[in-house]
């Protein structure tokens, strides 16, 4: 399947499913890698991510760890964000 399409789906999915967008939560870092113009690469954290750099009181779950309904949280979070081209952050 295509990103393009990928993003159809995800998006036609966000209307029937909700997700938890909690700081740091699978839907959160999709939107995040979408963002900053990262590729896919679902992971999520236990608490906030900036709990994980500063005060370590946050654990990384990478893809391999995670749920099905966590991966599909990140897909979502992802693929909405990539539906809005103007959802980018502007490096200029």
């Amino acid at each position: 399947m295509s990103l393009l399409s990928s993003i159809t789906v995800y998006v036609i999915k966000l209307e029937m499913e909700t997700y938890n967008k909690r700081h740091g939560g699978p839907y959160d870092r999709g939107t995040a890698d979408s963002w900053y113009g990262r590729g896919p690469g679902p992971h999520m954290f236990t608490g906030d991510s900036y709990a994980y750099t500063s005060s370590g009181d946050s654990t990384l779950i990478e893809e391999k760890d995670m749920r099905p309904d966590e991966l599909r949280a990140y897909e979502a979070g992802y693929a909405e964000n990539e539906a809005d081209r103007s959802m980018r952050k502007d490096y200029n």
